[in-house]
């Protein structure tokens, strides 16, 4: 392994990151509405469980969904529709004012974050695909670990810098004008991924 193969893996991961999945979707809500702080923690929560997603693929956890398919089914199912309840909120909540009371605390946030990443068991398959590409067979246990560090580093930096563009005054008070167009469109996109999830291979 080398810092081609680094440099190569995080333009696939920023290319990841930045596409818009129900982690960027959560992640741009919860600071919108809830502030800085929880933004921060949404991001954390999910920057650990992608990265630990990762790290799971190097170790070889697609190789244990391929030898039972069930756990991958249920995995996934439950993910489908988690996302469809978060889906179904988001519309239900679309006309009603922001009130101070859905503001979320930081750490509620987190849990969130790794709720949403750890009901995706398709993380850890396109994890699995990206790593065989790219890298070399044959890594050590201490390149394993510096890869998921890695990982780990660039989404914290993404949403880090995702929760600061975004809960300046001038975002909140755009997204505040076009909420219920937002939260519907968010609602819809959240419930296209949660169907996909369900029903998709």
């Amino acid at each position: 392994m080398d810092l081609t193969h680094i440099f190569t893996f995080n333009l696939a991961l920023a290319a990841a990151i930045a596409s818009p999945g129900p982690a960027f979707l959560i992640s741009v809500k919860t600071t919108l509405t809830g502030g800085r702080r929880a933004g921060l923690a949404v991001g954390a929560g999910l920057a650990l469980v992608a990265a630990l997603w990762t790290l799971a693929a190097l170790l070889g956890l697609e190789a244990i969904f391929a030898a039972f398919p069930w756990a991958y089914i249920a995995v996934k199912t439950i993910g489908a529709l988690y996302l469809l309840y978060i889906a179904y909120g988001m519309w239900q909540g679309a006309r009603a004012p922001l009130a101070p009371t859905e503001v979320k605390p930081a750490r509620h946030a987190f849990w969130q974050g790794v709720a949403i990443q750890i009901m995706n068991p398709k993380s850890v398959l396109f994890a699995a695909a990206v790593l065989v590409v790219i890298f070399p067979p044959g890594m050590t246990l201490a390149q394993k670990g510096f890869v998921f560090a890695n990982h780990l580093a660039i989404e914290l930096i993404f949403y880090s810098l995702l929760a600061f563009g975004m809960s300046t005054s001038t975002a909140r008070n755009a997204y505040l004008r076009a909420k219920l167009y937002l939260d519907r469109i968010a609602a819809v996109v959240l419930s296209a991924l949660g169907l996909r999830l369900l029903f998709g291979r």
